[in-house]
């Protein structure tokens, strides 16, 4: 029986793509879903007290919202084929590639919605609503701040080769986070950028 090398370098993570890690995923986004949930709670809550009075006189508008939308859901499918070519064996340059475009379409949905912070007449300052936008939409940029960089370090071990088709959960992990800051963007998208204009806040 011939011994690996003490010099060889040792895969990173678990086998399979249900490990501890990934269990502790879920558990962090359960957490942070609840977060999410109680922000849009205070949201609509108030503004069933307040009716539309509380809302601004020029609406969020969607020129640079629904662009950055399609960005960051377009990310989610281009980081899923990444990972379904882990799961396939094949090579970690193209793996490592996906996961960097899912990255970098992150950071063009951070610098969009700067651009749409920038252009708005309210502050967190001049209201409730003001109040709300800010900090729900920013608590979830900090999610996708923290997403990017997880896509960065899975790229660079991706390229590295800590990873194969047996040992993906790592991989796994940080892919299901991504798309839970997905998830949570749809519901913001909708919450502040169509349901003023049906009626709902």
């Amino acid at each position: 029986m011939t011994l690996p090398s003490p010099t060889a370098t040792l895969p990173v993570g678990s086998m399979g793509r249900h490990a501890n890690g990934w269990w502790g995923m879920i558990m962090l986004i359960t957490t942070e879903g609840a977060l999410f949930v109680y922000l849009l709670f205070a949201y609509y809550y108030t503004a069933v007290q307040e009716g539309r009075d509380w809302l601004p006189d020029k609406l969020p508008g969607v020129s640079l919202s629904l662009p950055d939308t399609i960005i960051l859901i377009a990310s989610s499918f281009v980081l899923a084929r990444g990972e379904r070519l882990l799961y396939r064996g094949a090579s970690n340059a193209r793996i490592a590639i996906h996961a960097l475009i899912a990255a970098a379409m992150g950071v063009v949905f951070i610098a969009i919605q700067g651009l749409e912070w920038a252009g708005k007449a309210f502050t967190p300052f001049s209201g409730s609503y003001g109040s709300l936008y800010f900090v729900i939409t920013g608590f979830h940029m900090l999610h996708v701040a923290a997403g990017v960089i997880i896509l960065i370090v899975l790229s660079i071990w991706t390229a590295l080769g800590y990873f194969d088709r047996r040992r993906t959960a790592a991989f796994s992990t940080g892919a299901i986070y991504w798309h839970f800051v997905d998830i949570v963007w749809i519901a913001l998208f909708f919450t502040f950028y169509i349901s003023p204009r049906l009626g709902l806040g």
